[in-house]
């Protein structure tokens, strides 16, 4: 559930299918995010799932599976 609605945001944000996002794909390295987008991602995230990320998070943010653990670990 939490991964299907990060794959949406992500594919959205990216212009990507959703299908080619998966829980190990790279921010960076596979999606090409940069300081922008990530700010773009947090914002998303943080209003469909009603939660607040501090910047000192989201730096260890890397994978799509990180966001998924962030995200389970404190709604």
């Amino acid at each position: 559930m939490v991964f299907e609605k990060i794959r949406a945001i992500l594919a959205e944000q990216f212009g990507e299918e959703e299908d080619s996002i998966k829980i190990d794909t790279n921010l960076t390295e596979d999606l090409g995010a940069d300081s922008l987008d990530f700010a773009d991602v947090v914002m998303a995230i943080e209003d469909e799932f009603d939660v607040e990320i501090p910047d000192e998070d989201i730096e260890s943010i890397k994978t799509v599976g990180d966001i998924v653990e962030y995200i389970e670990a404190h709604k």
